[in-house]
């Protein structure tokens, strides 16, 4: 069997525009500057304490320890809002669906997420049996630390030479390497290609239609060197 590990934010769904507005509420509500919409896209991928650590640097623990909830909150009511709505990238929905179908490869998640914003999106698209492996800010050290592609592969007992981690940023990447898996990056995620093919993509693809291909590369890749 093979193992492709998908992250969520800016890979399956694009949700930047949520993600930068509950950043701007968090820090207005303790009456600080807000970081930049490319400050904050910067981070995604990585679990909140992490991201404060990155975006409230130079400010006191206390206030870094209370952006979490902050942004909880905020993003809550944003969701609340009637015209919150966080799209899949476009196609992406039938390549889940393509590679759910093939009794040669098993689908996970690795993501900065928690458990239940993936169980939200997944009821909403009817994925809840689609995905074999699903990991999670909620019980792993943040990316991009290996333990969630540990996991995955440990949950599915595919090992390091037949798994590929796509995901959009540096901090995937820098995850796949340490963990000794291929990497893939989206094109239409937020960082620029050329930072994913530096920390360790081994392609950028274009389109999420490409993704199938891309992938099925890499393993064939990975079976001439083993």
């Amino acid at each position: 069997m093979k193992l492709v590990i998908l992250d969520c934010d800016g890979t399956i769904v694009d949700s930047q525009n949520g993600i930068w507005g509950a950043m701007q509420l968090a820090f207005s509500g303790l009456g600080l500057a807000a970081p930049t919409r490319a400050e904050t896209l910067a981070v995604v991928g990585l679990s909140l304490p992490e991201a404060f650590e990155v975006l409230a640097k130079g400010h006191d623990d206390e206030i870094r320890a209370a952006l979490p909830e902050q942004y909880r909150a905020a993003f809550r009511e944003i969701k609340r809002g009637p015209a919150h709505h966080v799209p899949l990238f476009e196609g992406m929905r039938g390549v889940i669906e393509q590679f759910s179908s093939r009794d040669d490869l098993m689908l996970g998640i690795a993501t900065g997420k928690s458990r239940r914003g993936i169980d939200r999106l997944f009821e909403r698209e009817g994925w809840t049996e689609h995905f074999h492996t699903i990991q999670t800010a909620d019980d792993h050290l943040s990316k991009p630390h290996p333990a969630m592609v540990h996991a995955a592969m440990a949950e599915t007992g595919v090992g390091p030479t037949r798994t590929v981690m796509v995901g959009d940023t540096t901090f995937d990447m820098e995850m796949a390497v340490d963990a000794g898996v291929g990497a893939l990056g989206p094109g239409w995620g937020y960082p620029e290609p050329d930072e994913l093919l530096a920390s360790g993509a081994l392609a950028v693809v274009e389109t999420c239609r490409g993704l199938p291909a891309e992938v099925d590369a890499v393993f064939a890749r990975q079976d001439r060197v083993a």
